[in-house]
């Protein structure tokens, strides 16, 4: 019985599909970012989870999830590791002992702070091969990719409103 007939994807199709595309810019920015916080031992998503808590101390869990478009899982792990370095604290939510609060400790701000200068370093390092125009223009063509698709994300992203 021979099977029906179908168009073979050329490699050069592949390479050029968006989501090859999106895939391989996130390995190339995730090994960016953890070249340049290599002596800090720090990842994106710790850095994410930081610099939020930096921003909203006391957040919970299910928030802080929220707010890096993270499920509930990756961020309980990320937040283990953090907590074993002792850079955040966690406690029970007055009035609801089922929730955590979580907060940056005193080591953690310190880090945070130390952070600052190799993660801009890193997001300079990933756009240096475009000029100005082009970072520009990726960043407004990944925010709208990003914003009208977002009904489709596996994990809700709500964005904290500045206080």
């Amino acid at each position: 019985m021979n099977a029906a007939p179908f168009a073979v994807e050329t490699l050069a199709q592949l390479y050029a599909r968006p989501g090859f595309l999106l895939r391989r810019a996130h390995q190339i920015s995730a090994a960016v970012f953890e070249d340049a916080c290599a002596p800090l031992a720090l990842t994106q998503a710790q850095y994410g989870a930081m610099t939020v808590l930096a921003t909203a101390p006391g957040l919970d869990q299910t928030r802080l999830a929220r707010a890096l478009a993270y499920d509930k899982v990756t961020v309980m792990r990320v937040l283990r590791g953090l907590q074993a370095r002792g850079l955040v604290e966690r406690a029970p939510v007055p009035g609801n002992a089922r929730q955590l609060a979580v907060q940056l400790s005193v080591a953690g701000h310190d880090l945070l702070a130390q952070a600052q200068a190799a993660a801009q370093a890193a997001y300079q390092r990933l756009l240096q091969p475009l000029v100005p125009e082009q970072q520009r223009q990726l960043v407004q063509l990944l925010t709208l990719l990003t914003d009208g698709l977002s009904h489709e994300a596996r994990a809700p992203f709500v964005p904290l409103v500045p206080a």
